[in-house]
């Protein structure tokens, strides 16, 4: 099937259900299948939809079909020595541009380089009506008044079917160093809030089991440099594979049969009294708990605190759903107000994100 035509099928597909108001579940490589549920049967399947349609590397944009390859797309930017600096997880070999986009993950290095958000530049979806939409473009400049590409991404598809996204990269930095020590959690949350001050290349952290470990990106004399000056804290460079492992949930850390939360917090927030399995990354901001203490209790000291918590993965005694955590009146009826000009019917994963999505 030619790009034309599978584009004319989904258009026809949504149309349809449009006009019958069948809910459609929209699906690629499904890596990420386990991110929240849906109450649609029809599956919208946009693998088929899939290719580079320009990289002007010289510009640093990259924009392509959403059923592209993930995979695919990272060893064309890796000819060039570029990247897709928001590190995004893979979680399986099926992962696509569009998955990626539509559930909002990114890697290691988003607190240091930016998130997945900040990296779109432009999109073209089908809305609820089966209508065709392109918001941005390919350069910054494009952007005027409410940046409409930006809020696909981590609206897990209740707004509107990727299509294609354009994305910017940036180079892969000259060198990497990664650099471990021992420390407590309390030691370590200060340690990485304090290098984040300073003139030093971070470009990931990560503290689990006592031990604190760094990634420094940039050129020879500057990653060097820093690792001379980081020198004197009792660091210990070790093997850059820590990084991949730690973005895909393969670390040891991640195997278990316990819930899975993930927290956001204001880096700087001291460790917080719940009992389980504690991983820190982002400087402190984004903060991984294995544990089967009770849900609520967990969203109640995480909100106190600050931030929110979301059960990522469920465990093999979970009552709660995986979700996101609950949006405050507010925040919600302008959620609500948002799928209602993008999804009149309310036929794009219904219930993925948030209850009547």
């Amino acid at each position: 099937m030619s790009d034309t035509d599978s584009l004319l099928a989904l258009e026809k597909q949504v149309q349809t259900a449009f006009e019958s108001g069948t809910p459609l579940s929209i699906s690629a490589g499904n890596s990420k299948s386990f991110l929240g549920t849906s109450s649609a049967d029809t599956a919208l399947n946009i693998s088929g939809h899939r290719g580079v349609v320009s990289y002007h590397a010289e510009e640093l944009v990259l924009t392509a079909r959403a059923g592209t390859p993930l995979a695919e797309l990272e060893t064309l930017l890796a000819e060039k020595h570029q990247m897709l600096a928001f590190e995004p997880p893979h979680f399986g070999p099926g992962a696509t541009l569009g998955g990626t986009i539509a559930c909002g993950l990114s890697g290691p290095r988003a607190p240091y380089c930016g998130t997945a958000r900040d990296f779109v530049l432009g999109t073209r979806i089908l809305n609820g009506r089966g209508e065709y939409l392109r918001f941005g473009g390919e350069v910054m400049k494009n952007v005027a008044g409410y940046d409409v590409s930006r809020l696909m991404a981590g609206a897990f598809g209740t707004l509107g079917v990727l299509l294609e996204i354009s994305l910017k990269v940036l180079p892969m930095p000259e060198q990497e160093l990664t650099l471990a020590r021992e420390a407590s959690a309390s030691e370590a949350i200060e340690l990485m809030n304090s290098w984040a001050g300073q003139p030093i290349p971070l470009s990931a952290t990560c503290h689990q089991d006592d031990r604190l470990t760094l990634r420094l990106s940039g050129p020879v004399a500057a990653t060097s440099e820093a690792k001379r000056r980081l020198a004197g804290d009792q660091m210990e460079e070790i093997s850059n594979d820590f990084w991949p492992k730690l973005r895909e949930h393969t670390l040891a850390y991640f195997n278990t049969p316990k819930n899975l939360w993930r927290i956001s917090l204001p880096s700087g927030t001291p460790p917080l009294a719940l009992t389980g399995a504690w991983l820190t990354e982002w400087g402190g901001a984004q903060r991984w708990l294995r544990s089967d203490e009770d849900g609520a209790r967990i969203c109640q000291i995480v909100a106190k605190a600050g931030g929110h918590a979301q059960l990522f993965r469920a465990g093999s005694a979970a009552t709660e759903a995986v979700g996101p955590p609950p949006l405050s009146e507010p925040m919600l009826a302008i959620h609500r107000r948002l799928k209602q000009a993008f999804d009149p019917a309310g036929i794009l994963n219904p219930g993925r994100l948030f209850p009547q999505s």
